[in-house]
C-alpha cells in the first residue's frame, strides 16, 4: 500500500439513467483531475426513483451501469467503486442492491449484494420498505487486497448501523471501509457522521463514504455530506450538501501510527 488520493462522490441522482451516468462521468473526471486514484460513487448513483420504475427498468439499468463502470475505470485509469445499483434476481421480480469494484483495466475485483435492507418508519412520516423490491444478499461482504490501495472492505448504506459487519471486515484485514449511501435527510442529520466516525475509530480504518444529497423525486430527500474519515475518526473531507467531490489522502503511515497508538484490534476478546 502506498499513499494516494481517494474521492467520495456526491450526487443528486434522479429517475433518469442517462442523465445520472452523464453526471457521474463529469464528477469522476473532476475527481481524477484532483489526483484521485480511487473514485467511489454513492448508492443509487445510476437511478433513484420510485420502486416500481426501478424494477421496470432494472435490466437496462444493470447492463448500462456495469458497462459504464468498466468503461470509466479504463478511460480514466483509476479504480472505481459503483456504490449501489439494481441487478435482477433470476426468477423473481426483485433485485440485488449491488456494489461493484472495478480496476483500471476494467476488471471486476469484488461484488457485494447488500445484506441489510432499509425497512423503517422514519419519524418524519416517511416509510421505507427496501425489501419490497430488493432481495437481501446472503453472504458477508468481500474484502479485496490491493498492493497499491490497501485492503478494501465493501458495504452499503444501512449496513453502517451494524458494527459486527465492519468488525468482520477488520478481521479480514480491511484498512479502508467503503460506505456508499443514500441516507435520508431526517436520520442523516443526527446519525450519519457519528456512525461513520464510530466505524472508523472502532476498526482503526479509513472510511470512504460517497453520498446522495438533496431532493430526488417526490418527498425523497437525502442528507449529503459525502466524507472521508481517518482511522482516528477525524473528518478529512466533507462534500457538504451540494453535488461534488470529497478528496483526501489515504496514508499507510497514518494507519500504522493509529494502530500502534490504539491497538484495539489486537486486544479483541471476541
Amino acid at each position: 500500500m502506498k499513499s494516494y488520493l481517494a474521492a467520495a462522490i456526491q450526487m443528486t441522482s434522479q429517475p433518469d439513467l442517462e442523465k445520472n451516468l452523464i453526471e457521474a462521468e463529469e464528477l469522476i473526471d473532476l475527481a481524477v483531475r484532483q489526483g484521485a486514484e480511487l473514485v467511489c460513487l454513492p448508492e443509487n448513483f445510476a437511478f433513484m426513483g420510485e420502486e416500481q420504475d426501478k424494477i421496470a427498468q432494472a435490466e437496462a439499468i444493470a447492463q448500462k451501469t456495469e458497462k459504464f463502470l468498466h468503461t470509466m475505470a479504463q478511460r480514466f485509469q483509476v479504480t472505481i467503486l459503483g456504490g449501489g445499483f439494481p441487478i435482477l434476481v433470476e426468477g423473481t421480480q426483485k433485485v440485488y442492491n449491488t456494489a461493484l469494484l472495478v480496476d483500471p483495466n476494467g476488471k471486476e475485483l469484488a461484488r457485494y449484494y447488500k445484506v441489510h435492507l432499509f425497512d423503517v418508519n422514519v419519524p418524519d412520516g416517511n416509510t421505507y420498505r427496501e425489501s419490497s423490491t430488493v432481495m437481501a444478499g446472503k453472504e458477508l461482504p468481500p474484502v479485496y487486497h490491493s498492493d497499491t490501495l490497501g485492503t478494501l472492505g465493501l458495504s452499503v448504506c444501512y449496513d453502517v448501523r451494524f458494527p459486527e459487519l465492519y468488525r468482520y471486515l477488520a478481521q479480514q484485514g480491511a484498512e479502508v471501509l467503503f460506505v456508499p449511501a443514500a441516507f435520508t435527510a431526517y436520520t442523516g442529520k443526527d446519525h450519519w457522521q457519528v456512525l461513520l466516525q464510530a466505524r472508523a475509530i472502532e476498526n482503526t480504518a479509513y472510511v470512504i463514504a460517497p453520498a446522495q444529497t438533496g431532493n430526488h423525486y417526490s418527498l425523497r430527500h437525502t442528507h449529503g455530506h459525502a466524507m472521508i474519515i481517518d482511522p482516528w475518526g477525524m473528518v478529512l473531507a466533507d462534500a457538504g450538501d451540494k453535488p461534488g467531490v470529497a478528496v483526501a489522502e489515504i496514508d499507510p503511515a497514518r494507519l500504522a501510527q493509529v494502530r500502534r497508538q490504539m491497538p484495539s484490534l489486537e486486544h479483541r476478546v471476541f
